[in-house]
């Protein structure tokens, strides 16, 4: 979905999106949704890096890890 806006730019500003673009709201989307997706990358990032650091979630990991090798195929189901 789009909505029409209404943005006010500097002169200046706006004479350098003309030499850069004809469209202006598909180069101004473009941007935004490249600072959206470093935004979030960057908070993914800091997440790895706080999980990472979390020593009760690091044991819980590892107990899991434990569990994934306890020799049972997923591939093969149950008989009834």
């Amino acid at each position: 979905m789009s909505k029409k806006i209404s943005i006010t730019l500097d002169n200046e500003i706006l004479d350098f999106l003309d030499q850069l673009t004809s469209n202006r709201s598909s180069f101004i989307n473009e941007i935004l949704w490249k600072e959206k997706k470093r935004i979030f990358m960057q908070e993914l990032e800091n997440a790895y890096k706080e999980q990472d650091q979390d020593t009760d979630f690091q044991e819980e990991l590892a107990a899991w890890d434990i569990a994934i090798g306890d020799g049972l195929d997923p591939s093969r189901k149950p008989k009834l």
